[in-house]
């Protein structure tokens, strides 16, 4: 006994000698009342200290598995029999008892089965920042001032509301943005999809539920408002934006309980829509009366060209628009962070669901992601960041001119570019191709509200070198010409 101990560097020592220690008093291979060696010999035996052995024996003493008799040494204690080995045995049916969502969300859920990036494949299929510009030393200093400041707080239960102070600096963001922020409050959230959900959770829907979006559009989105009972109706994209033409006809059509777009940077076709559309799109939507979820999607990696408004800077003190903001593409997508300004009415609803699904977004990573941007260094990482991404997207943009066999090349900014082929080119049979070949990508058809978009593929180039986006352009190109015959 006591031979097959092992030490590792992931844990303290004592630690590892105190739960291998259970493990055997667990099993039965120490029995009620023996008597263990004694630290001394204990320590021989597995190669440790004696203060390890010390220790660890009294964390096991402390959790009720040994007991020390005065003069005599530690004794196994008589730990009560699991209940689950005195239980009959039950074996559940469960795909027999999962629901409808469940099994839609399986459906939905392209990740599970896309193409997973082996080691050494070029993969075009992220459009996650690049952590090899994260800002760590200015992370780490965020989170010592904040927990020198209020670390008992940070880690107790939080609001469900928010961390005020992020709030407050939040609101005054998206003022700079110009933002007419009168009747209007906040909500954060976990990231920009809980945002999403909380808010389609909250409507209230006409014939079990309508939305219009862009086509193609953020595939999260889809799956979420699907999730939700939505019907959807995707209008078709422009150079500029969505065509505002279809749009109107739609409206004409049927009802919708909500809008859904995506103006900046638009996931995936990487188009900005131009100020006169944003006009235009908001003067229809208040003629219907439909309101407006906006998806703030990588509105800070502008790279050319003067700056657009949001919608809601755009809707005035109106409070028809629904803004749903996050730093995930931009900052550091571990810090689960996103947020929701909308009309103050609202917002009090959000609160209560969201407090009675989560109770509260982590205070902890709202509070170091508060003190990251009011030590002003958000200024300073997107200064680098928008160089570094914008070097790519022009390798990118030139390396696809050079090589693709395209019809249409489009991306304004952000992490990706949308390439469209001749109708009859499928891209499922390109990646089928090119994967084995040490490239992937993602298909455009996920993103089409339709079925269509089987012509189409997504290729984010935030985390591949810019030798791999050579390399890996060059063997799509070739590959697409082959299938072209």
């Amino acid at each position: 006994m006591f031979n097959d101990f092992k030490v590792t560097e992931e844990r303290p020592v004592y630690i590892q000698v105190k739960d291998y220690l259970k493990r055997l008093i667990i099993k039965g291979a120490l029995q009620p009342d023996q008597k263990l060696p004694s630290t001394r010999e204990l320590g021989l035996l597995l190669s440790v200290s004696r203060n390890t052995v010390i220790s660890a024996y009294a964390e096991l003493e402390n959790d009720g598995f040994i007991y020390a008799v005065q003069g005599k040494g530690s004794y196994v204690a008589a730990v009560s029999p699991s209940p689950v080995a005195a239980a009959p045995f039950c074996e559940i049916d469960w795909p027999s008892r999962i629901n409808g969502y469940a099994r839609q969300a399986v459906e939905l859920d392209r990740m599970k089965r896309g193409i997973r990036a082996e080691k050494n494949v070029i993969s075009f299929t992220s459009i996650a920042p690049d952590e090899k510009l994260f800002d760590l030393d200015n992370v780490k200093r965020a989170f010592l001032d904040r927990m020198a400041i209020e670390g008992n707080v940070l880690l107790n239960y939080g609001y469900a509301k928010g961390y005020k102070p992020l709030i407050d600096y939040l609101l005054k963001y998206m003022e700079h943005k110009g933002v007419d922020l009168s009747g209007k409050d906040m909500l954060i959230t976990s990231g920009f999809t809980e945002a999403f959900d909380i808010v389609l959770s909250a409507l209230r829907r006409k014939d079990g539920g309508a939305v219009i979006c862009e086509n193609p559009t953020h595939y999260t989105a889809i799956q979420n408002l699907k999730l939700n009972g939505f019907d959807i109706t995707g209008i078709p994209m422009e150079h500029d934006g969505i065509n505002l033409i279809e749009l109107e006809r739609a409206l004409t059509e049927r009802a919708y309980d909500c809008a859904y777009f995506i103006p900046s940077y638009h996931n995936p076709t990487g188009i900005v829509t131009s100020p006169v559309k944003r006009l235009a799109i908001m003067h229809l939507m208040a003629r219907h009366g439909i309101p407006v979820i906006e998806d703030g999607f990588n509105e800070e990696l502008r790279y050319s060209g003067s700056h657009v408004s949001p919608l809601i800077a755009t809707a005035g003190h109106g409070n028809g628009v629904v803004y749903l903001g996050s730093f995930s593409k931009v900052l550091f997508p571990g810090l689960r962070v996103g947020w929701v300004l909308a009309d103050r009415r609202l917002i009090d609803y959000l609160e209560s669901i969201k407090r009675a699904r989560s109770i509260h977004t982590s205070t902890f990573d709202q509070s170091v992601l508060y003190q990251y941007l009011h030590n002003g260094n958000l200024e300073k990482y997107l200064k680098k960041a928008r160089s570094e991404y914008k070097r790519k997207y022009e390798w990118t943009k030139l390396c696809c001119e050079t090589h693709l066999p395209y019809k249409r090349l489009s991306g304004d900014g952000g992490l990706h570019l949308f390439v469209e082929f001749d109708e009859d080119f499928d891209t499922t049979a390109l990646l089928s191709a090119c994967s084995g070949q040490g490239v992937i990508f993602t298909p455009g058809d996920m993103f089409y509200t339709d079925g269509g978009g089987r012509h189409t593929m997504r290729l984010g180039f935030s985390r591949v070198t810019y030798e791999d986006i050579e390399r890996g352009l060059e063997i799509i190109g070739r590959t697409a010409k082959q299938l072209m015959g």
